[in-house]
């Protein structure tokens, strides 16, 4: 059981890294798209290296008549 746990955080770490090396902790996100490219990037962890560019992107809601 620690095995894996220890394999879960440095997967989380690698991702990190690859997060960070994108820039994407440079500044805070500017809507949900760029919040959720930074939390799959992280989760993808090392599959970043092997060509994995995860992108997110939000749908816009409606936006109420006048």
């Amino acid at each position: 059981m620690k095995i894996v746990a220890v394999v879960v955080v440095i997967w989380l770490a690698i991702g990190a890294l690859a997060a960070g090396q994108r820039g994407y902790f440079g500044s805070s996100p500017d809507n949900c798209a760029g919040v959720a490219t930074v939390v799959v990037t992280v989760l993808a962890g090392p599959l970043n290296y092997l060509g994995v560019n995860p992108k997110v992107t939000c749908p816009v809601l409606p936006q109420p008549s006048n």
